[in-house]
């Protein structure tokens, strides 16, 4: 990967997860004082905007480095690094359930993909985290 590909992607992948751990945050953790309010917390809106707002640039970026890095490390049958695949199968549901979310006007299919959201956004990042890691840790011993 160039080193451009790899500060996009750190970035992209930083601030969609940081954006939508915040909205949760503040969707299911806080309660509002005031029994009419429709948000729990008044930078929620923006925050779930935020998050809408940066997650295509994540998309790109994996778009971007599947060609060089993902597809021949999966084509080779590399499994030195399973934290990746792992990673990787995520994407799909991430994204689908993602962009599902935000056009359904069924309540039940939105509930479904808010939870199919959680479950493959929260096994991305930490299959992410754990790749990264991993691959600071090969870097630093020489291997």
């Amino acid at each position: 990967m160039t080193r451009a590909q790899v500060v996009t992607l750190q970035i992209a992948v930083a601030l969609t997860a940081i954006t939508g751990m915040v909205f949760g945050w503040m969707k299911y953790a806080m309660k509002s004082d005031d029994p009419f309010a429709v948000v729990n917390h008044p930078l929620q809106p923006w925050m779930l905007s935020a998050h809408v707002v940066v997650a295509p640039l994540a998309v790109f970026a994996f778009g971007w480095i599947f060609g060089n890095h993902i597809l021949p490390a999966f084509a080779n049958g590399s499994r030195k690094r399973p934290t990746g695949v792992s990673a990787m199968w995520m994407l799909a549901p991430m994204v689908v359930s993602g962009y599902l979310m935000q056009v359904s006007t069924a309540d039940a299919l939105r509930h479904a993909m808010a939870i199919a959201h959680w479950i493959s956004s929260g096994a991305f990042v930490i299959a992410y985290v754990a790749h990264i890691t991993r691959a600071r840790g090969s870097s630093r011993s020489g291997a």
